[in-house]
């Protein structure tokens, strides 16, 4: 998989590559990037890359030239028809099949999820949009763009701060990135959160390791950290459990204890 990656400030995702697992992947040739600094397309001596906006209000909004130069430069020329006419765009643009997915990063766009990270690492290449100030002009959106994503419901000053949280979701679930056995039962595998995790020593300031991690009966150990998985996910996420309902990923055994949790907690709330 190659990254490319359109921003005004590149020294912010170089420790990024060249740190930790993604460092060791791209060693490998597994992952590759680009980062394109979108001032080397700008055309005046100062590299102009943002304005006022049209119709007024706070802030910049960056220029639609250097971007669409900077693009052009990774994606190769996408000209309309010359029909001697305004263009208004109506629909989203079709990527054409070898095409890499642009992505422009957006507290407006719709949420990254794990499933959109899974749907993304499926991808040989994709292009970011780092925005800066207000965003970005909407024609570039209408004309380049595949998918506006969302990192959450807040605003950061930084496109590159939430193209790296994509990217990074993405990444480690490319084949030979990490091992396979890591994946399987993390948070949000199998619509549930984690179960908690522990390591030496056995007991650290007076706090032990449960039991049954330490007993060596592998089965007990799946079963109790199949519940506590149901458990976390029931107090923290409930939203979860309807939604991997919907979707057919609760097992039978996992409905059991789900109803077991249910069932204790309310007989404790009633006695309180």
């Amino acid at each position: 998989m190659k990254f490319h990656v359109l921003t005004l400030f590149p020294e912010m995702l170089l420790g990024f590559f060249e740190s930790s697992i993604m460092a060791k992947a791209v060693q490998r040739g597994i992952i590759e990037y680009e980062l394109v600094n979108i001032r080397d397309f700008a055309l005046d001596k100062h590299k102009t890359c943002d304005d006022t906006p049209y119709g007024g209000g706070a802030g910049m909004l960056m220029l639609p030239g250097p971007l669409d130069a900077a693009l052009q430069s990774v994606l190769g020329k996408r000209k309309p028809p010359d029909t001697g006419k305004t263009r208004v765009k109506k629909k989203p643009r079709k990527r054409k099949e070898g095409e890499p997915r642009v992505i422009y990063v957006t507290p407006s766009g719709k949420p990254f999820t794990q499933k959109t990270a899974i749907e993304l690492s499926r991808e040989q290449k994709l292009v970011f949009i780092c925005g800066r100030y207000e965003g970005i002009d909407r024609r570039i959106i209408d004309k380049w763009v595949d998918d506006e994503i969302s990192v959450g419901d807040f605003v950061l000053s930084s496109g590159e701060i939430a193209a790296q949280v994509v990217m990074d979701a993405v990444y480690r679930l490319v084949d030979g990135v990490i091992s396979a056995e890591s994946l399987t039962e993390e948070s949000h595998t199998g619509g549930l959160l984690e179960y908690p995790q522990y390591t030496k020593p056995e007991v650290f300031d007076g706090m032990k390791v449960p039991s049954v991690l330490l007993s060596g009966n592998h089965e007990r150990i799946r079963r109790w950290r199949l519940r506590e998985r149901i458990a976390k996910t029931l107090a923290v996420r409930p939203d979860m459990i309807g939604a991997a309902r919907l979707a057919g990923l609760l097992t039978e055994e996992a409905e059991n204890c789900i109803a077991d949790i249910t069932r204790i907690q309310g007989e404790c709330n009633g006695f309180d």
